[in-house]
C-alpha cells in the first residue's frame, strides 16, 4: 500500500529564482498556498490538490509539479511554481 502525501506547500517564484539562484525559494516566493489532496485524479492523470485558489496535478513520489491553475488560470510569463521543501 502506498501512501501519498495529503498535502504540500506550492511557492510561486519568479522563474529564474525557481531552481536556486543565489535565493531559497521561500525566501524568494511571491506567494504560496497549502494544497490538499482532493481525491481526485488531473488531467495530466496525476493526484490533485487544490487550496487557497491553487490547483494543482502534483506526482507525489518525485514531488513534480506537472499542471497547475492559480485563481483560475495558467501562471504568468516569468513565474513557476515549486514544492516547498
Amino acid at each position: 500500500m502506498t501512501t501519498e502525501p495529503q498535502r504540500f506547500t506550492i511557492l510561486l517564484v519568479p522563474e529564474h529564482l525557481a531552481d536556486g539562484g543565489g535565493t531559497a525559494p521561500e525566501e524568494a516566493a511571491v506567494r504560496a498556498a497549502v494544497v490538499e489532496a482532493t481525491g481526485e485524479t488531473g488531467e495530466t492523470g496525476y493526484p490533485r490538490y487544490a487550496g487557497e485558489g491553487v490547483v494543482a496535478d502534483i506526482d507525489p513520489q518525485t514531488r513534480a509539479i506537472e499542471g497547475v491553475l492559480v485563481d483560475g488560470s495558467e501562471l504568468d510569463y516569468g513565474i513557476a511554481a515549486v514544492i516547498a521543501s
